[in-house]
């Protein structure tokens, strides 16, 4: 038995064919609005049509995260807030310490004639991009020469040091940062007052205290703060913290990893510090303590080999001049036998007249001429 409508109720195509139609249909705007925009009108008009609806529909939600977003940020406002009090009370507490030391500071200065010993000029400056170099820790800022940066200025942020000026252009500069291999700092312990150079590593995390003897007092968690010895940064500028000590008793040396305090790869603004040293140069002529020393070793090694030459050459000069001084005196040598009186000197009388060879000899008595 075929169930089919009635014929009254048999109206246009079959639904294969509508199918077929509309597929193709929607193939055909695809295509088109693909390659030659011709929906863009149609589906403004119909987005500005329906936003209405859109934004009826995401009232509810947009009600609920709203005030699941106002009891968050509240809490969160209410603890920053207390945090905020609390570090504004202790800034205020060390800006009074602060103030009452700078003025008892530069009273002592002025009862003792002492001058300032250094001033410190900032500026501020932004990182711009990382330079391409991998294997280095390097930064290029948006002041140069022009701007009057100088070569070899230390770079801060607020929470401490992040590296120095190591290359100026005339609108750029480059920056070391503090964890990059060939950067060294002079610092020291604030707990002990500890004098050391901080280095950076190879993988640019950590920093790497050197030259610190087993027996000197350092614990995990010390500060470590810029001498001021180099002349480069200002004294007291935050570095870095302790995190591990390793002392072995084979080594003369313990090894001492530091983090740095600042965020060194975290840092967009930065101040550059303009540090002049008011302290006197050492003057040319002076040498230092290790060639001073050196130089009256070898003195005093000289004055004590003249001083043994001239011992060894005294007994001779001694006798020498002994010499000198003592009247010269003929040896006493043996006597000769004395002459007899007769064989001293004869008159002249007895002297024999001097025989002359042409006189003949006298005639004898008695012989006739």
């Amino acid at each position: 038995m075929e169930y089919s409508p009635p014929p009254l109720f048999k109206q246009g195509p079959s639904a294969l064919a509508r199918l077929v139609f509309f597929v193709l249909l929607a193939i055909a705007l695809l295509i088109s609005d693909a390659r030659f925009k011709t929906l863009e009108i149609v589906r403004g008009v119909l987005g500005a049509g329906l936003y209405p609806l859109q934004r009826a529909a995401l009232v509810p939600r947009d009600m609920f995260v709203g005030a699941a977003d106002l009891a968050v940020t509240s809490a969160t406002l209410r603890s920053e807030n207390d945090k905020l009090r609390t570090k504004d009370l202790q800034l205020s507490q060390q800006a009074n310490t602060a103030a009452g030391l700078a003025a008892e500071n530069a009273h002592l200065r002025a009862l003792l004639q002492l001058s300032q010993r250094s001033t410190t000029e900032s500026l501020p400056a932004e990182i711009q991009y990382d330079t391409r170099d991998p294997f280095t820790q390097k930064v290029v800022i948006g002041r140069g020469a022009q701007q009057g940066i100088q070569n070899g200025s230390p770079v801060v942020n607020e929470d401490g040091v992040i590296g120095q000026v190591t290359r100026v252009f005339p609108l750029q500069a480059e920056v070391t940062l503090l964890t990059d291999k060939d950067q060294a700092v002079p610092v020291q312990i604030v707990r002990t007052g500890l004098r050391s150079v901080i280095y950076g590593t190879p993988k640019g995390d950590t920093l790497d205290l050197r030259f610190v003897p087993i027996s000197a007092d350092i614990q995990t968690g010390d500060e470590l703060v810029t001498s001021g010895l180099d002349g480069v940064y200002p004294p007291g500028l935050p570095v870095a913290k302790v995190v591990r000590v390793d002392k072995q008793a084979d080594t003369a040396f313990a090894r001492v990893i530091c983090l740095p305090v600042a965020p060194v790869r975290g840092a967009r603004q930065l101040l550059v510090l303009h540090y002049v040293n008011n302290v006197p140069p050492r003057p040319a002529e002076e040498p230092d303590a290790a060639t001073a020393a050196k130089d009256a070793k070898a003195k005093k090694g000289a004055k004590s080999a003249d001083g043994k030459a001239a011992a060894d050459k005294s007994p001779a000069k001694a006798g020498e001049k002994a010499a000198a001084e003592k009247p010269v005196t003929a040896k006493p040598t043996e006597k000769a036998p004395a002459k007899p009186p007769a064989a001293e000197k004869k008159p002249a009388a007895e002297k024999k007249p001097a025989a002359d060879k042409n006189a003949k000899p006298p005639a004898k008595p008695g012989a006739q001429p």
